[in-house]
């Protein structure tokens, strides 16, 4: 069942909090990393306003007026995880790089960013628990996530053209091949870990890991 719509006009400060400075732009984004714990660690359908309420010293009624519904509070922490990797990755520079330098880069950032980022991997296995549902009502999710590829596939072509990197290349499946791997052994690592006995935090298969992405990935594109 979904949560009451927010009411239209903004909500008194609660009696039992401490009043907030009037900063709705940190009170808005100390709500979304609140929900995002709280939506990591309850799913969709465990996590409460209540809870995301309390971990801000808010009040259930701001959390509305701020988002709506619970679940449009979840649309937006999907849109702040996927644009924190986005943004980041626009700030790569991998123009300024020798093309083989510059997928080195990117696939070293996609490793470590999944690896320190386990709430955007657990939300994310969350959201195809419900077939992708909720990334679907946000067009800007696929907007910022088109400029990968856009950047993949500018790098791609400069390697074609200094002969490193041989044609042919789907930008998609790089992509793919790039992020599985970082995903998988962070989304799996309790099940993977216990079964096969292997430390997947241990920095020493970290780096391994780290390296062996990189090389399956040059190896697959080069000429």
């Amino acid at each position: 069942m979904t949560d009451p719509v927010a009411p239209l006009s903004p909500p008194e400060p609660s009696a039992t909090r401490q009043p907030r400075k009037n900063n709705p732009e940190k009170t808005r984004e100390d709500i979304l990393q609140a929900a995002i714990n709280e939506f990591v660690q309850q799913g969709l359908a465990g996590a409460r306003v209540d809870a995301i309420a309390e971990r801000t010293a808010t009040s259930k009624r701001m959390i509305y007026y701020y988002f709506g519904s619970k679940e449009q509070l979840y649309v937006e922490c999907l849109v702040k995880l996927y644009g924190d990797i986005r943004k980041t990755e626009q700030n790569l520079e991998l123009e300024s790089l020798p093309a083989e330098q510059a997928i080195r880069r990117l696939a070293e950032f996609t490793f470590d960013h999944h690896d320190r980022n386990v709430d955007f991997v657990r939300i994310v296995s969350t959201e195809n628990i419900h077939y992708g549902e909720y990334v679907k009502k946000s067009p800007a999710i696929r907007e910022m996530s088109s400029l990968v590829l856009q950047a993949l596939g500018s790098t791609l072509a400069r390697g074609v053209e200094e002969g490193v990197f041989r044609p042919g290349i789907e930008v998609i499946d790089l992509h793919m091949l790039m992020s599985a791997f970082c995903f998988y052994r962070v989304s799996n690592r309790h099940t993977f870990g216990d079964i096969f006995q292997i430390d997947l935090a241990d920095e020493q298969v970290k780096q391994r890991h780290r390296q062996m992405i990189c090389d399956a990935v040059l190896s697959y594109i080069r000429a």
